[in-house]
């Protein structure tokens, strides 16, 4: 191997590894409940789900876009491993995400408000790309999280991701 060869080499090594880091850094501040990836998803069982459809969210371009994805249906149907599927896609390529259970997130966020640190607490949130809210909308929000909820939604408007996995239709909200 050449003196040149060996540099060449050395440094693809360098940036491989530190892409890897990166994107085990991003999944690891995503907080993901489990590991689901896009290659696992079952398009064989009957549930709506469209591959060319699939295909497209995970080119990413509602993200790129500062769009919003809501899905719904039955219990069992694999809404929770879809989100998490395509938020691991989206660390993988670059995208900073944060996966939640909507109620855990909205009662911390309460506590936060108590305490006067809550602007700090939405930064963080604010931070990343893509903001998965899992299991929303299962009981009532109350009248404290519905102004934390809306706050949260319209400082991400048009420039930042929200996904949301729910058993609730798009007008049930409470």
């Amino acid at each position: 191997m050449t003196p040149d060869g060996f540099i060449s080499w050395l440094m693809a090594r360098e940036w491989d590894y530190r892409s890897s880091a990166a994107i085990d850094r991003l999944i690891r501040g995503a907080s993901f409940r489990y590991n689901a990836y896009p290659e696992e998803i079952d398009y064989s069982i009957s549930r709506g789900l469209n591959q060319n459809q699939m295909e497209r969210l995970l080119s990413l371009d509602f993200v790129r876009q500062g769009q919003n994805l809501f899905i719904t249906g039955s219990a069992g149907t694999g809404k929770n491993f879809l989100a998490t599927a395509i938020g691991y896609h989206a660390c993988k390529n670059g995208i900073r995400t944060l996966y939640s259970n909507t109620s855990k997130l909205l009662s911390s966020l309460k506590v936060a408000k108590a305490k006067n640190t809550i602007e700090t607490e939405l930064k963080k949130k604010e931070r990343c790309q893509l903001l998965i809210l899992d299991d929303a909308f299962l009981v009532p929000l109350d009248a404290k999280e519905r102004p934390i909820l809306l706050e949260i939604i319209e400082d991400r408007h048009d420039r930042k991701s929200i996904v949301i996995a729910s058993l609730a239709p798009c007008g049930k909200l409470v």
